[in-house]
């Protein structure tokens, strides 16, 4: 008999079991995981304080450039990502279908080995709220071509070492993480 489990018991254990890379990144996982054990519907939007959001950063086959969006309410360049959604089984598929459906791009992989960052950031929803963003890495095919989606003013490859303003510390993070896990 197999058990299914939910998405928040897929956070859980995602989250329990991956080693990060930092002090301060080990923190941040350990209040995501006290705020999966707090709230119930942690994995949803309705959740207010707080809730999970997936995301990728999607790199070149050779991993040279990584493609980022121009988030149309942020207007910073950014990883592809967002909210979990009810169809999503783990946090995995969350993730390859944000970073699909933003980037255009079929046939993205994701790392193995799990998240490669994890990122609190204040979001205005329900008038302020945080998004706490489990990030993965993702390799786009050769000769993969992107689409723009309705989310973005801008949607463009980036050399790894020469990423654009404006933009912040967690995208430069994650960034450097997935270069980290492709070099492996």
């Amino acid at each position: 008999m197999t058990i299914a489990l939910s998405l928040r018991d897929d956070a859980t254990a995602v989250l329990s079991a991956w080693t990060a890379p930092s002090e301060e990144q080990d923190a941040v996982r350990r209040d995501f995981l006290g705020h999966l054990a707090a709230h119930e519907d942690a994995m949803w939007r309705s959740c207010v304080p707080g809730h999970l959001t997936a995301s990728a950063a999607v790199f070149s086959h050779d991993g040279s450039r990584v493609l980022l969006t121009l988030h149309g309410i942020v207007k910073k360049w950014l990883q592809m990502g967002g909210h979990c959604e009810p169809g999503d089984t783990t946090l995995e598929r969350a993730a390859l279908r944000e970073a699909t459906e933003e980037s255009g791009i079929h046939g993205l992989t994701l790392l193995p080995g799990g998240p490669v960052a994890v990122d609190r950031h204040r979001v205005g929803c329900h008038g302020g709220s945080w998004h706490l963003d489990v990030q993965y890495a993702a390799v786009a095919p050769p000769g993969s071509e992107p689409v723009i989606s309705d989310e973005s003013l801008d949607l463009r490859w980036f050399p790894v070492d020469a990423l654009p303003e404006p933009t912040d510390d967690a995208l430069r993070r994650l960034v450097a993480a997935g270069i980290g896990r492709l070099a492996r």
